[in-house]
């Protein structure tokens, strides 16, 4: 069995015994990165207890893949197609699910994507890129909806971070900087915004079976090799394993949980 077809297979065996029905019912979940990957798994795992997604990416067939992972008997839910590294963007965002469903309850943001190369192979254009990437979106999409989350007493932004950050993974440097400046945020965040109800968390997931990584790039195989090796588990996670922690921190039992940086690893890093 090749090994996206193993991470289907767990994946669907989580799906059915771990999904809370109704655990987001009426709550409106706006998560970055949403048509694919771990943003996929997210997405469809969040509509199956109960929440109002609203979903952004970039992708041309963007919408028609949320549809698709979101399936027919979704709650109402809303795509929308932005450059969050943008600020104008990421308020374009957060404005369009205010408008359609007039609250945010949950922000995850998932978007990112490395430029994975040597660091003296960074140009001064991918360097940005990934920056802007996997930083200013977070900066952005959180600025935009944290006066909401205020006005209304209550608020979980769940960011998805690496843990590469932690073991400084081979050819990792450019995006560990962008990466790490997210861990940084989120403990500053979590505690400037405690007294309004508002948690901020993030999770940091080592190598994670998308697509991308089944197939295999041949550019990447190396990389992955020794990426793999550092795993006590000896494999990478799947989409769903690192779903779950993204949303038990985005739900109502996370009450009193802020400023983590919670790791999906395999072991990879300990404490």
């Amino acid at each position: 069995m090749s090994q996206q077809a193993q991470a289907d297979v767990e994946d669907a065996a989580m799906q059915s015994l771990f999904t809370c029905p109704n655990r987001f019912r009426e709550q409106v979940v706006v998560v970055t990165g949403a048509a694919g990957g771990i943003g996929s798994a997210i997405i469809a795992r969040a509509a199956r207890e109960g929440a109002h997604v609203v979903a952004a990416d970039r992708r041309p067939d963007g919408e028609q893949m949320v549809r698709d992972f979101l399936g027919p008997t979704a709650p109402e839910w809303h795509y929308i197609d932005e450059d969050l590294a943008d600020d104008a963007g990421a308020q374009r965002l957060i404005d369009a699910a205010l408008e359609r469903f007039g609250r945010v309850d949950v922000l995850v943001n998932n978007a990112g994507g490395g430029i994975i190369k040597p660091f003296l192979q960074h140009t001064m254009a991918t360097a940005r890129e990934t920056v802007d990437r996997n930083l200013w979106t977070v900066v952005n999409c959180s600025r935009s909806v944290l006066p909401a989350m205020r006005s209304a007493g209550y608020g979980r932004i769940v960011n998805v971070g690496a843990d590469s950050v932690r073991n400084g993974l081979f050819e990792h440097a450019m995006y560990n900087a962008a990466k790490g400046g997210v861990h940084a945020l989120t403990t500053g965040l979590a505690r400037e915004f405690a007294p309004d109800g508002i948690t901020v968390n993030t999770v940091a997931p080592t190598g994670t079976i998308t697509p991308y990584v089944a197939s295999q790039p041949a550019d990447a195989v190396d990389r992955f090799a020794k990426n793999r090796a550092l795993i006590p588990m000896d494999r990478f996670a799947t989409t769903e394993e690192v779903c779950s922690a993204v949303l038990y921190l985005a739900s109502r039992e996370a009450s009193f949980l802020t400023g983590q940086v919670i790791s999906v690893n395999g072991g990879s890093t300990m404490l």
